[in-house]
């Protein structure tokens, strides 16, 4: 073969190859077009849209007195798309263009008008799709955007972009904050009524279409048609009050801080609903200050110590195994524990002195020798009798259910425990080698004010949408006759008898309403070195008031203090105290009678000259122009008509004022003045007083009245 043929052979393979390659290409090319043309073209649309989440807005967690505890606020990103169609034209955006920039200068002078415009003017220059204007906008600063110019060409049309966020807020910032929780995405378990009702108040999220341009940025289409709104979530309307909550805090804080204690808890319920009105939970932090970081209230169960001694006496009282009146020996305060001629343990006293007394007295002053010979006693042989009672009918072994999470397993054991041995009977007698919250503790006290119906404390009372109740909580009852009414006459009895005559009669006895609770002083271990020499105190707190028809039961339960007295009635107490006089205070329908209507005009009614000045302040307050007249000077043709006529309470020095008939503002008011110390019982008006009017007796002497 030639060398031409050879050439030419080469260049004729070589043309064929590239007509049979660019025939190939041109195949495809058809193919991809017409053939997979609608596949591709999904493809692609696919990867330059998608549908983004929009959060709901979470419903609000409201108190029972209406106050907001936790909101959802709206907070906005500002973008801006340079080319949308309302200001493509060029005229149109450069002619406005720097009124807008005035108006952002104006709203927000973190940057001049220059600068504003400057950044509008380069965002078009680049054509820029998604310029950022703006974070963390308010829904009012919004309104007056949207007002803007090139804003105000309408929705889509001036190229603002909105991007909404939501925001939880507490308006009352560390009111109740452990109770309210949070919701967080990074923790698994639920906190507080924002975890445990997520369900409710999460609400609905939406959805909308977004594209993807230049960059990698994802930004809104802003059509409407592919638009899903959110679903708000719904309210949950809370039982905490905002004011009995801030009372608790406070004391219990105050308390805190003065003692130096490592953490406290105080938790306020209404006795015939079980709704927690107020719940404080304080730890010290490294820097000495207390902050809400863990809820012991339900979460720490610990060795109650001498408030479970309620368990066992109603255990004794209601198994016909004592008597209030049945007398034993406290041996002053220490009593030596032996097994087979082995001493087992030596139980001591809070405070020595504690001879021969009946069990209402053992009580009364919580003697830990006198219940650890009645329970040893009678139960020795049996001690599942006592447990049984403990477990069954008073269900301190169960768990409350509550409605927030983290409640604490309780435990009272019983004689198949492993741990069981002969010191837990008589140890359990008095509050030890078992665990029981303190909201759990709480509970069983409420269940005595609330005459023997034990029920679980609630949170929230009901769930609202746009206003409408849609689903309600009433607590549940664990058991609706705890022991006999005989039983229960007793322990209420005792319970006030602590007050008036016991343990808690310094600090929380006083003349204006009862209270019935038992105090509380337990030694813990203190870690590995169990009850060593540095002994370890938690005191609390547990009762109700009024104790005549008990409406509120409170416990307060202060962990190791380490400055002054560690005993429970002067601790604990005081905080306990602090709190039910606020809410006696605050609280218009406790102790009070049912308000009377009077229609038309009536007389005044005659009334006894007690404080004067502050009837003249009550009468000023009703706008009531009053004429104060003695009884002989209305009997002499004063007219009363319009004003009040007294009786005269004129007494000499050093003798007592007649009360008789007075209210019990006057007379505390009037033997107050005369010098003397008054101890009241009942309400209403003076029936009695126990030294007649004009009697002779020293000043500083006590006296009684009864009012009905």
């Amino acid at each position: 073969m030639s060398i031409r043929t050879n050439i030419l052979l080469r260049v004729y393979l070589a043309f064929g190859l590239i007509l049979l390659l660019a025939g190939a290409v041109v195949f495809q090319l058809c193919r991809v077009q017409f053939v997979q043309g609608k596949k591709w073209k999904a493809m692609s649309v696919k990867l330059s849209t998608r549908y983004e989440t929009v959060e709901a807005a979470r419903g609000n967690i409201i108190s029972v007195d209406g106050s907001l505890l936790a909101t959802s606020v709206p907070e906005y990103e500002l973008h801006m798309d340079m080319i949308a169609g309302g200001i493509a034209d060029d005229k149109v955006f450069y002619g406005k263009v720097d009124s807008l920039a005035l108006k952002l200068a104006q709203l927000y002078p973190d940057k001049s008008e220059r600068e504003y415009s400057r950044m509008l003017r380069d965002g078009r220059r680049d054509s820029a799709r998604y310029l950022l204007i703006r974070r963390k906008v308010s829904y009012q600063e919004l309104k007056m955007i949207r007002k803007f110019p090139l804003f105000n060409l309408g929705k889509y049309r001036g190229g603002l972009i909105v991007v909404e966020q939501n925001k939880r807020i507490l308006p009352f910032k560390s009111l109740a904050a452990r109770t309210i929780g949070y919701k967080n995405e990074n923790v698994k378990n639920a906190v507080g009524l924002e975890g445990a009702f997520a369900n409710y108040i999460n609400g609905e999220n939406g959805k909308r279409l977004v594209e993807r341009i230049a960059g990698g940025a994802w930004i809104p289409v802003n059509d409407e048609d592919d638009e899903v709104p959110p679903k708000e979530g719904a309210d949950i309307i809370s039982t905490i009050d905002v004011n009995y909550q801030d009372v608790a805090q406070s004391a219990l804080k105050q308390e805190l801080i003065a003692s130096q204690a490592d953490y406290g808890c105080v938790v306020l319920m209404e006795v015939a609903t079980g709704e927690v009105r107020a719940i404080a939970n304080f730890t010290r932090t490294k820097d000495g200050d207390y902050q809400e970081k863990y809820n012991y209230a339900i979460s720490n169960a610990a060795d109650p110590g001498s408030t479970f001694k309620l368990a066992s006496y109603m255990t004794m009282f209601d198994q016909h195994k004592i008597d209030t009146n049945t007398l034993v020996d406290a041996e002053n305060g220490r009593y030596d524990m032996y097994y087979k001629g082995k001493l087992l343990k030596t139980f001591r006293d809070a405070e020595e002195g504690n001879y021969v007394m009946t069990a209402k007295r053992a009580f009364e002053e919580s003697s830990n020798v006198a219940v650890v010979k009645y329970v040893s006693s009678h139960y020795s042989d049996d001690p599942r009798e006592f447990t049984d009672n403990l477990r069954n009918n008073l269900h301190l072994n169960d768990r409350l259910d509550l409605q927030i999470p983290g409640e604490a397993q309780p435990l009272v054991k019983d004689p198949s425990a492993r741990s069981w041995s002969k010191l837990t009977l008589p140890q359990m007698a008095y509050g030890y080698e078992m665990k029981i919250a303190p909201l759990q503790m709480l509970t069983l006290y409420n269940g005595i004010a609330n005459n023997g119906k034990l029920i679980a404390p609630i949170f929230v009372r009901e769930i609202q949408r746009m206003g409408n109740t849609i689903e309600q909580f009433q607590a549940r009852v664990i058991n609706p006759k705890m022991c006999s009414d005989e039983t229960l006459g007793k322990m209420k009895s005792m319970l006030e008898g602590v007050v008036l005559e016991g343990t808690g009669k310094n600090v929380i006895k006083n003349n204006l309403y009862s209270v019935a609770g038992k105090t509380g002083t337990a030694q813990i271990a203190n870690g590995s070195s169990g009850y060593g020499v540095n002994k370890t105190y938690q005191a609390s707190f547990c009762g109700y008031f009024p104790a005549n028809h008990p409406k509120y039961s409170m416990i307060v339960v202060i962990n190791h203090p380490t400055q002054g007295a560690y005993l429970a009635a002067l601790v604990a107490g005081p905080v306990f105290r602090q709190i039910a006089d606020r809410v006696y205070a605050s609280d218009m329908g406790i102790n009070q009678a049912p308000a009377t209507h009077f229609v038309g005009n009536t007389t005044m009614p005659v009334v006894k000259k007690g404080n004067m000045q502050a009837l003249h302040q009550v009468y000023s307050k009703l706008n009531i122009k009053a004429l104060y007249a003695s009884n002989n000077q209305a009997a002499s043709g004063v007219d009363t008509t319009n004003g009040i006529a007294f009786q005269e309470t004129t007494y000499k020095s050093g003798t007592v004022p007649s009360v008789m008939g007075m209210d019990l503002s006057d007379a505390l008011y009037v033997l107050g003045n005369a010098g003397y110390k008054v101890t009241v019982r009942g309400s209403g008006a003076v029936t009695e007083q126990s030294v007649t009017g004009g009697s002779l007796i020293p000043k500083g002497s006590k006296i009684t009245i009864e009012l009905q």
